[in-house]
Formats: structure tokens, C-alpha cells, sequence
């Protein structure tokens, strides 16, 4: 447990940080410029993080100018293999150490990647959506659709803000928390925080409104994971996503814009949290549900 969930000595669970902070732009020194068919995302379907730029990818138009390598956790070995050789490399391990020779950090998707220089551009999943959805618009089939627009990015900052520390890694420290009181807290800002976006869907379709953005992309991924993953597996139980009035709405018409729902893998979510993370399932069983058909139901919003 120690490996898979760093802690701190009061039990809360400690994510590593990312170390690979490049951007793609036409400075004159930078050396990553937008092209198609020059980089490539290393992506985990299982992974939240990873889910976030395949879902920008896809509402960007951008599936015909970076490429996706798919990659799969090795439980036993705490690595991710792809699913075929890229690079002359079958594991991130080996791209990480293609890329910077003697590195010795964690190896974790999703790896925005350079074929031209052989290099990792940038392995924080916030930097790589926003490189996506404003360094390729020359290419992508929906250049005018912009998710992080400069009238709403203070807003759209304060909730990623809150949205990373109470949910997208608060269901991690609920369920990788090694003492009752780190889960209590943990437990504790979760649903307030789940609440209080409830309450603002009742009035707003999105997180800042009318307008979709890079904040409701992130939320995204920890909800479609929420029912089948987190509740049970992470001990996150108070409530589901469905049994909330405006967020069940919510989550389906996100899930529902085009080409998102091409992003979401069920199974391999299933498969990857519940036969991998040993110590929380120590038998590996794989739940049946649920219906996938939920995330279909009408989603109009105001009405339920």
C-alpha cells in the first residue's frame, strides 16, 4: 500500500507531482510547434487524468492530428505497458528513459510526446488540455470551439481549484487514506464540495454557465468513474452521482456531447481499478454493473 499511496504521517494520501512542463507554441524559441502528425498521447483509458485529453481531443476535432498510443497498467508490476511497441518501447518506463536518459521519476500517463525530437513534451494532464485546445485549431475539425476562453478563466481557475483538491483527488484520499480520520476528512470535503455543485446546476447548465469549459471536462472523468469505481472501491458512499437531482443530469449531458462518450471505457475502467489496486480488492472481483444505458437516459436540462 505504501508504493501504490505515498502518505503523509497522519495517513492522507500523497500524490506525486508531474515533471515535464513544456508547451507547444510558434514562439521562435520554442522548440514544439503545432503540426499534425508530429506528437503523439500516451493515454490510459482507466485513467481520469489521461481521460481528460482524450475527451479534448475529441471535442476539439483533433482526432486526425495527434495520434493515440494506448497503454495498460501491470498491476503486479505497478507500470504501464502499451499495447503495442511505439517508439522501440513497450513500456512508459522506457519511453520516460528514451526521453531523458537516467530518469527516475514516476511514469504515469498521459505523456503528450514529440516524434520529431524523440521527447515528452508535458505529462501534466491541466497543461496538456489547454496546449489542445488552443495550439491546434489550425487543424481541428472544431477550431471555434474554445473551453478555456479569457473572459472565464478566473472562474473556470477557481473551480479547477476546488474541483482537484476536493474531487478529482478526493476520491484518491478517501480511498487510499490508511487512518479513520484522514478518510473522515477526506470523506467530509468530497460531498460538500458535490453539494455545492449541485446547488449551482440548478440554475446553470455548466460549471460557468452556458458555456462549456475545461473545468466541466475535468469534473467529467471523476463522475462518469463515481457509480462504478469510487462509491464502492473508494469507499466513497454517501451518496452515488445518480441520486443527486442536477449533477445526474449533468454527467449525462456531458457524456452525451459528441464524440465524448467514444472516450469513456467502461470495462477497462472496471477492470483496471478492481484488478489492479491488490490491496483495496484483494480477490480482483470484477463487478457486473452498471448499465451502461443510464448515461443515455434524456438529459435536458432544467428538467429531469
Amino acid at each position: 500500500m505504501s508504493n501504490l499511496a505515498p502518505r503523509s504521517e497522519s495517513g492522507k494520501y500523497i500524490r506525486p507531482t508531474t515533471q515535464f512542463h513544456n508547451f507547444i507554441g510558434t514562439e521562435p524559441d520554442n522548440p514544439y510547434t503545432p503540426a499534425p502528425g508530429r506528437y503523439d498521447l500516451y493515454v490510459g483509458f482507466a485513467c481520469p487524468w489521461a481521460h481528460r485529453t482524450l475527451v479534448v481531443r475529441s471535442l476539439k476535432g483533433l482526432q486526425d492530428v495527434i495520434s493515440i498510443i494506448i497503454c495498460s497498467p501491470l498491476g503486479d508490476k505497478g507500470i504501464w505497458v502499451m499495447n503495442q511497441e511505439s517508439e522501440g518501447c513497450r513500456t512508459l518506463p522506457e519511453l520516460y528513459s528514451l526521453s531523458k536518459p537516467g530518469y527516475r521519476g514516476r511514469c504515469t500517463v498521459p505523456v503528450l510526446w514529440d516524434r520529431q525530437t524523440h521527447t515528452i513534451v508535458n505529462n501534466e494532464s491541466a497543461e496538456i488540455i489547454v496546449i489542445l485546445n488552443s495550439q491546434f485549431n489550425k487543424f481541428a475539425a472544431n477550431p471555434k470551439l474554445d473551453l478555456y476562453p479569457e473572459e472565464l478563466r478566473y472562474e473556470i481557475n477557481i473551480w479547477n481549484k476546488t474541483i482537484y483538491s476536493a474531487v478529482n483527488n478526493g476520491v484518491y484520499n478517501c480511498g487510499f487514506a490508511q487512518t479513520q480520520s484522514s478518510y473522515d476528512k477526506a470523506c467530509q470535503d468530497l460531498f460538500a464540495v458535490l453539494d455545492k455543485i449541485d446547488a449551482v446546476l440548478e440554475n446553470n447548465q455548466y460549471l460557468c454557465g452556458e458555456k462549456l469549459t475545461l473545468a466541466d471536462v475535468r469534473l467529467f472523468t471523476t463522475l462518469f468513474r463515481f457509480d462504478m469505481v469510487y462509491y464502492g472501491l473508494f469507499k466513497c458512499n454517501r451518496r452515488r452521482i445518480q441520486d443527486y437531482k442536477n449533477l445526474s443530469v449533468y454527467l449525462r449531458d456531458l457524456y452525451q456531447l459528441p464524440g465524448v462518450a467514444n472516450t469513456c471505457d467502461l470495462e477497462s475502467i472496471k477492470r483496471d481499478y478492481y484488478g489492479n489496486l491488490f490491496p483495496l480488492n484483494p480477490g480482483g472481483i470484477i463487478p457486473s454493473g452498471p448499465d451502461i444505458k443510464y448515461y443515455w437516459k434524456s438529459h435536458e436540462w432544467g428538467m429531469e
